[in-house]
């Protein structure tokens, strides 16, 4: 979660201090020799960004997912080993 009130603000001012490339809102990312490919939705469906690095990059919440804690690993963890 950013620090700028969900603005999208911090990576886009430090990419402009940097003077680096941007990519926003990132759900998806690869990389590649000295760049890194971007995925991210917009209003009309999917953007593709192939970026040079190094870069500055803003993730989406699409770009991580999560593992949920099943009850066996919560009793296991509860107990030590």
């Amino acid at each position: 979660q950013a620090i700028d009130d969900d603005c999208n603000q911090t990576g886009q001012l430090l990419a402009a201090m940097l003077d680096w490339p941007q990519g926003t809102f990132a759900s998806r990312v690869q990389l590649e020799a000295g760049a890194v490919r971007v995925e991210r939705e917009v209003d009309g469906g999917l953007e593709t960004l192939r970026l040079r690095l190094p870069a500055v990059l803003t993730a989406d919440l699409r770009l991580n997912e999560p593992r949920y804690a099943t009850l066996p690993n919560i009793m296991v963890s509860e107990r030590g080993p």
